[in-house]
C-alpha cells in the first residue's frame, strides 16, 4: 500500500468527507464555565466587630472572645461589609497571627446607622448594621446640649430601624429636667449619668443588645465606654493587631460588654450626620400611630404643616383628637433637622 493510501485513500477518500467528520477543539476562553458555587455548608457564624483596610475582624458565634480576620470573597464582589453584620466565615478560622479566612455570605441587615458626609452627598455611609439601639450620648454642660444634634440622630435612628436612647452626661453639673422636656412627647427613653456614679440604668438599656453609642466630643462617650467595657482600650488594640492596621478616630469598633452580655459599638469619628439619604415619610413610619395617617398627605409633604405643608394630614389627626397637639409639634421639631445644614447642629 502507497502512503497516501495508509492515510485514507489519497485525494480520492478526502473528497468523500464532509463537515461531520471535522472536529474542532474549542479555544481555552471559549469553554462554558459552571455557575455552581460551592454552598459553604460548613461555614462558620460571626459577627462583624471591626474594619480596616481590606480586612474584617470577626467574632465567630461560638467563642465571641477569639477574633478572626478576614477578607471579602471574590463571589461577594464590592459587597458592602460593616461592623455589626452578620457574616458566614471559611477557611483558616482560628484566629492565629497569620490566620486569614474569607466572608462568603452577608446576612439580611435588621437595621442600618446611616450617614452621608453632608447634606448634599448622594453616598450614603453604612456606619453600623443590626444595631438595634442606638444611644445618644448629650452633656447638659461643658458643652452647653443642643437639640439640633440629637434631633438629626433621632431621624437617622428613626429612619434606620434602631431605637433611640438619650443619654445625658454630667448631671452634676446641670438640671436634666428642661432638656429632656423636648422630647418627652416623643416616648424616648431618656437615662442620666455622672463621672462619680455608676451609669447602672444605661447598663440595663445595652445589656444583651447590640447599642451604637454616638457623641460630640467633650460628651463623655468614651468615659462611659470605658465604664461599661473596663478592658475596652485592650480590646481596641486586640483589633488594630490582628487586623494588621490601626483603629482610627474614623471607624466604629464593636466591642463586648463582660461576660459577653452584649455589645457596644463606639462611633468616634461621628461628629454630625448628613441626612440626604432620608425623606420625612422614613421618619414618620416609624411612629405606628402615624404611619397609616400620612397616606391622605399629598405627594411631596414634607409633614411640616401651614405654610409649607397646608394640607398635611396630620394637622387633621390633631383636629380629630387621634394626636395630641403637643407630640405632632415634637414630631415637626425633629423633621426640621432635615431641612437645617448639618453645619448649623
Amino acid at each position: 500500500m502507497s502512503p497516501s493510501g495508509a492515510r485514507g485513500g489519497g485525494r480520492g477518500e478526502t473528497s468523500r468527507l464532509d463537515e461531520s467528520d471535522v472536529r474542532v477543539r474549542p479555544g481555552r476562553g471559549t469553554r462554558p464555565r459552571s455557575k455552581r458555587r460551592p454552598d459553604h455548608a460548613d461555614a462558620e457564624a460571626a459577627m462583624v466587630v471591626a474594619v480596616d483596610r481590606g480586612r474584617w475582624t470577626c467574632a465567630p458565634d461560638d467563642d465571641p472572645s477569639r477574633r478572626v480576620v478576614a477578607m471579602r470573597a471574590r463571589e461577594l464582589g464590592r459587597t458592602p461589609v460593616v461592623v455589626g453584620d452578620r457574616v458566614d466565615l471559611v477557611g483558616d478560622v482560628s484566629g492565629g497571627d497569620d490566620a486569614l479566612a474569607r466572608i462568603v455570605r452577608v446576612a439580611e441587615r435588621r437595621s442600618v446607622l446611616r450617614r452621608t458626609a453632608d447634606d448634599t452627598d448622594p453616598y450614603e455611609r453604612v456606619v453600623v448594621a443590626n444595631a438595634s439601639h442606638l444611644v445618644i450620648v448629650t452633656a447638659l454642660a461643658d458643652p452647653v446640649p443642643r437639640t439640633g444634634f440629637v434631633d438629626r440622630a433621632l431621624v437617622a435612628a428613626y429612619a434606620g430601624g434602631l431605637e433611640p436612647v438619650l443619654c445625658l452626661t454630667k448631671s452634676d453639673l446641670a438640671d436634666p429636667a428642661e432638656f429632656a422636656a423636648n422630647y418627652a412627647e416623643l416616648d424616648l427613653p431618656v437615662v442620666v449619668t455622672r463621672s462619680d456614679r455608676d451609669p447602672e440604668a444605661l447598663r440595663e438599656v445595652v445589656a444583651g443588645r447590640v447599642s451604637a453609642l454616638i457623641g460630640h466630643s467633650g460628651v463623655g462617650k468614651s468615659t462611659l465606654v470605658n465604664t461599661l467595657v473596663p478592658d475596652a482600650d485592650r480590646a481596641v488594640g486586640v483589633v488594630s493587631g490582628v487586623g494588621k492596621g490601626r483603629h482610627t478616630s474614623t471607624s466604629a469598633v464593636a466591642l463586648p460588654l463582660p461576660d459577653h452580655s452584649g455589645w457596644v459599638v463606639d462611633t468616634p469619628g461621628i461628629r454630625s450626620f448628613g441626612l440626604a439619604h432620608i425623606a420625612p415619610d422614613d421618619v414618620v413610619a416609624a411612629f405606628g400611630d402615624l404611619a397609616e395617617a400620612i397616606e391622605e398627605c399629598p405627594r411631596g409633604c414634607a409633614h411640616l404643616g401651614p405654610p409649607s405643608d397646608p394640607e398635611c394630614a396630620l394637622d387633621a389627626e390633631v383636629a380629630a383628637g387621634r394626636l395630641g397637639p403637643g407630640r405632632l409639634d415634637a414630631l415637626r421639631r425633629v423633621l426640621t433637622a432635615l431641612r437645617t445644614p448639618a453645619w448649623e447642629t
